[in-house]
Formats: structure tokens, sequence, C-alpha cells
């Protein structure tokens, strides 16, 4: 049932009075580290509602589960440590020219932040996701508005992390959800949110980014929207290994039904004998997949339609073609085209852009000059893939084209991958998932410790009496936090 403006705004005022109970870390730390467990706990019933909504498979997202309790015992773990709170000390030095006062340096929680769940991850980037879960390690409560596609999952995933927060003593009003297309467009607009995270598409994610930014107070808008994830295949990559870069590229463009959003959407593959190889393994590997169901019928059609416009450009084959499997289905394919139609402006523009599901675009290439060319014609991504050569990668190949190659797709993605596949993206402190524009609308990561830092903004006190420093700051350091004092690292 759709929220009302009302029910949005008594959703997003129950968070606002829940932001001083998540000012103890150690009680945010017991809340994550519970969810975690009630998670663990129902999660036959919250992998069979989930499937049921999503037809994702049990498989799948007993997968997704495990990553998403990993997720929150991994926010749990930041918050324990407390490096994300930045704390920095300068003490006073009249000695400087110009005298430099005491300044001590932290960071704090927004407060109440908007989170717009993915229709792909129901579990991992929706109620119980890394944006709600590092929103609460930062100490901001939550409204969430729940994705259409699964919505008694999100109902139950917020149940579970509502009984965790009064299982450790919070107000259950720590997480909200509300339903609803207008709720969307109420919550990221209500004044009481600080800020906004976001997964899903170019179209809806920038009209709610537009919307964060018209509203009389902007506020921070981290939306993920849309990434093709380019791959470049060289002639010694291929020549090396073309069976077993076909297959990895099958295997990847195909994963999830192809609804990840790092799925493989451009390959740059040679030409010739060598590319036709690689097109050979791809073609055997694809045409094994099977059938598979997209998250619902309005995402099926834009596939179809998606393909179909491409399908029919000059120059465009389809050694398997995309399309319908069945009723409810949809079979996997790909589309090959001469690199030398996307170097210039026109009507091949659209190969250039995400087509959602199961299909990849491969364009062929003459020389290592339409390589560039394509490069620089491409947006921001998530993702970009380079598949080198043993010396390539080495550096010994005398020609230096791993590094070229390296740095011509480094501006273009948050995360490059060299001989692997984008599909997949490891939980971990180093991951950076997030790109430039249209991939992200920011530069921060929503995977990884360091997400937590898209809720917080910094506050420095100047020549503040110590009485009134609050504990992180203090001289003594009660709390027992990293922190950098004149420059100095500390880590008790």
């Amino acid at each position: 049932m759709e929220a009302t403006a009302d029910e949005v705004d008594g959703a997003v005022r129950t968070a606002r009075a829940a932001c001083g109970a998540l000012a103890d870390r150690s009680t945010r730390a017991a809340l994550l580290r519970r969810a975690a467990t009630l998670l663990d706990e129902a999660g036959e019933a919250v992998v069979g509602v989930a499937d049921a909504e999503t037809a994702l498979g049990p498989g799948r997202l007993t997968g997704e589960l495990g990553r998403t309790t990993y997720q929150l015992r991994a926010f749990a773990d930041v918050v324990d440590e407390g490096a994300f709170l930045g704390v920095l000390i300068d003490h006073a030095d009249p000695g400087l020219a110009p005298p430099r006062p005491d300044l001590r340096r932290y960071k704090i929680p927004l407060g109440p932040v908007a989170v717009y769940a993915a229709s792909n991850f129901p579990l991992a980037f929706s109620v119980p996701g890394g944006d709600t879960a590092s929103a609460l390690a930062a100490g901001c409560p939550v409204v969430v508005k729940a994705h259409p596609d699964h919505p008694a999952t999100s109902e139950l995933c917020a149940a579970l992390l509502r009984r965790a927060a009064t299982d450790v003593g919070l107000p259950a009003g720590v997480v909200n959800v509300v339903h609803g297309f207008q709720a969307g467009l109420d919550l990221v607009r209500h004044p009481l949110i600080t800020a906004a995270g976001f997964t899903g598409s170019v179209r809806g994610g920038r009209a709610l980014y537009d919307a964060a930014a018209a509203r009389p107070h902007p506020i921070p808008f981290h939306g993920e929207l849309g990434s093709l994830n380019p791959v470049v295949i060289t002639e010694a990559a291929a020549e090396e290994r073309a069976e077993q870069i076909g297959a990895g590229l099958a295997g990847s463009m195909t994963l999830g039904v192809g609804q990840f959003c790092v799925k493989p959407g451009l390959v740059l593959a040679p030409a010739g004998a060598t590319g036709d190889r690689l097109l050979k393994a791809l073609t055997a590997a694809v045409s094994d997949t099977e059938a598979g169901v997209l998250l619902d019928h309005r995402m099926r059609e834009a596939f179809l339609d998606g393909v179909r416009a491409r399908a029919v450009l000059p120059d465009v084959e389809a050694p398997v073609t995309p399309g319908a499997g069945g009723e409810h289905t949809v079979s996997a394919g790909f589309l090959a085209v001469p690199a030398a139609r996307l170097t210039a402006d026109g009507p091949h523009d659209l190969l250039l852009e995400e087509c959602f599901g199961p299909v990849t675009v491969v364009a062929r290439y003459t020389d290592e000059a339409e390589i560039g060319a394509v490069l620089a014609r491409l947006p921001g991504n998530l993702t970009a893939t380079l598949q080198l050569g043993d010396e390539e990668g080495a550096g010994t190949d005398g020609a230096g084209r791993g590094a070229r190659l390296l740095a011509e797709v480094t501006p273009l993605a948050g995360r490059v991958v060299v001989n692997g596949w984008p599909t997949g993206v490891a939980v971990a402190p180093a991951q950076h998932h997030g790109g430039p524009y249209p991939a992200t609308t920011s530069t921060a990561t929503s995977v990884g410790g360091t997400a937590v830092e898209r809720w917080l903004r910094p506050v420095a006190y100047q020549d503040t009496p110590p009485a009134l420093l609050p504990p992180e700051l203090r001289e003594d350091n009660p709390l027992g936090l990293p922190r950098r004092v004149d420059g100095r690292a500390e880590h008790p």
C-alpha cells in the first residue's frame, strides 16, 4: 500500500526522534551484529519470500543473504575501530606566523537519511543492505523507500531490523519503510532528510537527484544510476586464451540473467581470425545458457525493445539472438558490430547505452586507435575491464600496451579489473563501487567500509575549553580512538 504524504512525514519524524539514541558507538555496533544474527536465523523465510517475489532462485538469494549479514558485521567492526571518525588534533602553536589556534576535528552523523532500495538485489542493496548498514554505522536513522518488486521481503527485513533495535535497547524507529512512487519524491524533499542513497535507473535516479538539488536546502544524493562496464580484449590475450575469455565473458554477462549493475555491456574485441576464435567460444557458451526470468514484466519489455532497436542498426549482427525465451522468460545473446561504427556520433550511439538484461555488444576493432576512439566516447562507468596478454600484463611486451590501456580506462571507471570479470563486488575495505556520472552522482562508494563516509560531515572545534569538548576530541582520548595529533598518527 502506497504511503501518504502524512505517513512519509511520520516515518521521517520517527527517524529524527531516534537520532540521539544512536549516539553511542557500542550500541550501534551491537545493533548491526544483532540484525545480522536475526537475518541469519530467519534465513529460510527471508529467502523464500524473496524468491517468490523476484524468481532469483534460492541459491542466488542464499548467497546474497550471506553477503548482507557479512556487510552488517563488517560495518560493526568499522564502528568499533572508530577510524571513520577521522579524528585530527592540532595543538595551539603561538610561534607560527600567523599563530595557530587549538583545532580539533572529527566527523558527525548528518541525521535521518533516505535509502532507495534496488530492484535486482532485494537484500544486499535494499532494506537490510549496504546503504542502511553504513548509515546506521554512521549514527543516522534510516527511512527506506521499498522497491515495488519485493514489498513483502522489504517488510519482513524491516521487521527484523526493528526487532534488532529493540533487542539492544534502541527505538524501533531507527529503521522505517515507506512504499510508493510519490512517497519516494516526498521522502527526498522532506526538510528533515539530510542525505539519500539510491540504486536504480538513470531516469529514476536523475529525477530524485534533481529533486534533492532543488530543495531550499539541497542535500547530498549518492545515486548509482547505470553503467556499460566496458571490456577491452587485446589481440595478444585473445591469441593466448580465446576460449577461456569467451567462456568467462558469457558467464559474466548472463550472471543473474544479466541483471547485475556491473554486467559487461560493451566488449572491444579484435577483428580477424583471433577475434573469430573468441566469438566462436562466446557463441557456444551463450547458446548453452538457459532462458531466465527478469525481475518484472516492465523490465522484460524494456529488454526486448532495447534488443530490437539495437539489432536493426546497420552492420549489427546477432551471432546469438537475444530475445524472448518464453511467455515470461528471456534468452541471452550478443550483438556484433564493427568498432568503427562507434567512433562518431550517429544512430549507433544506442549501443553505448546500458541495456538491462542478458545481452552485450561486441565491437570488433582493427587497430589500437579504434580502441581509443571508442573509449573516448564512453560515459562514466562502475567498472572497466582489461584482458591482457601475458607480456602486456608483465610490462615486457616492448610496446607498453598494458600500461597505456590501463591509463585510458582509469578515467572511465571506479574499479578497473585486469584479467578477470567485473561481476562480483567483494565487500572489503579497499573496494570502490562507484564511478564518474552516470555510474554514480558522487565520488563515494556504496560498498566497503568507506561507504560510511557518505552519511557524515566534519566539524572542527577551535580553542574550545576541554570540559566542553566531545569525548572523541579530548586530550586523554578516553574512547581509545585512532587519531592524528600534530601530524603524527596514534593507534591506541
